[in-house]
């Protein structure tokens, strides 16, 4: 039986996708990790086609262009439901989201939660190395969603979680329709709204080492707006299962 699945989407990642596969590997035999790339111009899916050679517990998507965070990650829902994975993750490849945490979400996830989230604004998580005025728009942006969705999650925007498989499937992922980092507050506004037990699981999260960040303004526009809409559309049982 397939255990765990642990999905990163990857864009001009070769710095890191050697040691992040490896730490991922390293946490627990049941974990698989699947590499979702989007063609990367700096051979980042080259070298995960090397590395498949070690071990079968490592898995590849190969997309042709830049095509969003959203999208890759559904690619990998629809990988791991159809190879039957009981536990399906969403990871960075930057090492921000830290690998060591993983066995507690998946022991949050083996002990009652559906959805585990790992939480930098639960107690005992927190952020390393971060200026006061990004923290403040990260807090202030988890309230609005909070102050919007009503969803009882300190940290709605956080992109480290594991789900079991039931979520996955129930959840209508063809109405997911967020692309960038709004994509994580929709697919727990659509996991709440189906009723599933969400659980917080604190971790310190550190910006990366290595690479450049994907983050641009596109991208914050959509989870400001993408927000009011969710809310509208949760009313009218938009995100109800299947």
């Amino acid at each position: 039986m397939n255990k765990a699945l642990v999905i990163i989407p990857t864009y001009n990642e070769i710095e890191n996708i050697d040691d992040i596969i490896a730490a991922v590997l390293e946490q627990n035999e049941e974990f698989d990790v699947l590499i979702v790339d989007d063609g990367s111009p700096d051979g980042t899916g080259a070298r995960v086609k090397e590395l498949q050679a070690e071990t079968s517990r490592i898995h590849l998507i190969e997309r042709e262009g830049k095509l969003g965070l959203g999208t890759a990650y559904l690619a990998g829902f629809e990988y791991g439901i159809k190879n039957k994975f009981d536990f399906i993750f969403e990871m960075d490849a930057d090492f921000s989201h830290p690998p060591k945490d993983l066995n507690n979400l998946y022991a949050a996830c083996q002990n009652g939660a559906d959805v585990a989230v790992g939480s930098r604004y639960t107690k005992g998580g927190g952020v390393k190395d971060w200026s006061n005025y990004r923290l403040f728009l990260s807090r202030g942006a988890s309230l609005y969603v909070r102050m919007i969705t009503f969803m009882p999650i300190m940290d709605p925007t956080a992109g480290f979680k594991c789900y079991k498989r039931k979520v996955l499937e129930t959840i209508d992922l063809t109405k997911i329709k967020s692309i960038g980092y709004a994509f994580q507050i929709e697919m727990k506004y659509a996991a709440y709204r189906n009723g599933f037990k969400i659980v917080e699981v604190p971790i310190i999260f550190a910006d990366r080492e290595k690479g450049t960040s994907k983050m641009d303004t596109s991208i914050i526009k959509e989870a400001i707006t993408g927000v009011l809409s969710m809310r509208w559309k949760g009313l009218k049982g938009y995100y109800k299962s299947k």
